[in-house]
């Protein structure tokens, strides 16, 4: 089993890697893509460029061999349609590989205003991370447990351009690389 975990990653951080690990062991997942995204249609472009997102992300998921990045959605040129990615990944595992597209119960909401929503349904299941007061109502749909953590990259970027201290946000690792790049200043 295979689980994808998109997002700007920009930067990486304590709950993407918590969501990471609770899919993981929910989903009994043999491996976990992190897919950085390109260009996304629902919200600003990325601020660090992407050769610091992936260096971020190798720094953060160094030592779990089940975690891997998926840079296709960098490469020029690529759609930055959900679908598309997945329709590609599905391309080269085979229709029998079961697949899980994890995403925040706050996006699923969404779901039926993305592209092509049907097709991204028979191309993986769907697991959430659900918000407090969230109900999964679609039977469809795996749930996988997690205390929320209030953390954001937004946040993150503007404590970064603060000169502010990031433990307890990201991985020392993600931090030290932070302040060496002056990314977010």
């Amino acid at each position: 089993m295979i689980g994808l975990l998109g997002g700007t990653f920009d930067p990486v951080h304590n709950a993407h890697l918590a969501m990471a690990r609770a899919a993981v062991k929910e989903l009994s997942l043999q491996k976990l893509l992190f897919i950085p995204t390109g260009a996304p249609h629902y919200r600003n472009a990325a601020v660090a460029s992407p050769e610091h997102r992936i260096a971020m992300l190798r720094l953060a998921l160094a030592g779990e061999p089940r975690y891997e990045i998926d840079t296709r959605e960098l490469v020029a040129g690529a759609s930055a349609y959900t679908v598309d990615t997945l329709k590609s990944l599905r391309s080269e595992i085979g229709p029998d590989v079961p697949l899980y597209f994890l995403m925040g119960a706050d996006q699923f909401a969404k779901l039926d205003t993305w592209r092509r929503p049907g097709e991204l349904r028979m191309l993986a299941r769907i697991a959430l991370f659900a918000r407090p007061g969230f109900a999964a109502k679609d039977r469809e749909v795996t749930v996988v447990p997690m205390d929320p953590m209030p953390i954001s990259a937004s946040e993150i970027r503007a404590r970064a351009r603060r000169g502010e201290d990031l433990s307890g946000m990201v991985p020392a690792v993600v931090a030290s690389y932070i302040a060496r790049h002056n990314l977010y200043s």
